[in-house]
């Protein structure tokens, strides 16, 4: 899957799933902006990485929440390669609690991030994209937003608020050569789900997944590799799941059985 030529911004790429997609855009042959918000050092590590490869890619601050920063790193990363063609908006936060107990800003701080990253982001990529008419979007969801968790209300509705904006830009954006997809993943083993696993290591959820295992990093990365790439030319308004058989079935949604 072919990205030579072409650059991406991957928001939230420090750590977890959004470095392991910055590593496979880059390891196709795209230039990759490394955008992070408090992570610097973490930051610069995947940078280094794609430079020891033979890769370009380039740090780029900002808290994605923000929409004047969320401004700022499209136009660095647009000013650093001459160029922008896929935005990845992954970035986001959990603040798990039950709706009982939760605090006013732990539901508006993860709604900030986890959906306001991505129409800022969005609508900071859309005049640069509609020029070109050339553009991909890929949006990080989860598949939290369209099943029910306890403690998850928050994080649930973010990503389903991604969903539903997903497909109204894929219906939106069409005319402009944009394409907007989304990436479900189920459970994957990062810093945003560590709470579930507390108690057994995340044995007891494994039970409930029909794969019996959480998706790596690096199986997400490679459904953000097939939207963003050619391959995907004909996809939009796709929520394409990465959850080893979860949302085929009827789930307890709970941490044991």
């Amino acid at each position: 899957m072919d990205l030579t030529e072409r650059v991406a911004l991957v928001t939230g790429a420090s750590r977890g799933i959004g470095r392991a997609v910055a590593l496979r855009l880059a390891a196709e042959g795209a230039a990759v902006g490394v955008n992070y918000r408090s992570g610097q050092e973490a930051a610069l590590d995947v940078v280094e990485r794609i430079e020891d490869a033979g890769g370009r890619a380039v740090a780029v601050q900002g808290d994605v929440s923000d929409p004047a920063q969320a401004e700022a790193a499209v136009a660095k990363t647009i000013a650093e390669f001459g160029g922008l063609h896929v935005l990845v908006n992954n970035a986001g936060i959990a603040k798990d609690a039950l709706i009982f107990t939760m605090e006013p800003a732990e539901w508006l701080d993860v709604m900030k991030v986890n959906f306001g990253g991505v129409f800022n982001c969005t609508k900071a990529a859309l005049p640069h994209f509609a020029g070109q008419r050339d553009g991909v979007i890929v949006n990080m969801s989860s598949m939290m937003g369209e099943r029910g968790w306890t403690g998850e209300a928050n994080y649930a509705a973010s990503k389903g608020a991604i969903n539903a904006f997903t497909r109204c830009c894929a219906v939106e954006l069409a005319r402009f050569g944009i394409r907007v997809n989304a990436v479900l993943p189920g459970f994957s083993p990062t810093d945003l789900v560590a709470g579930l696993l507390d108690k057994d290591g995340g044995k007891s959820i494994k039970k409930q997944i029909p794969m019996r295992d959480f998706a790596s990093v690096e199986d997400v990365a490679q459904a953000v590799l097939y939207l963003a790439s050619s391959r995907s030319a004909y996809l939009t308004g796709t929520l394409l799941p990465v959850d080893g058989g979860v949302g085929g079935q009827l789930g307890l949604g709970r941490v044991s059985w």
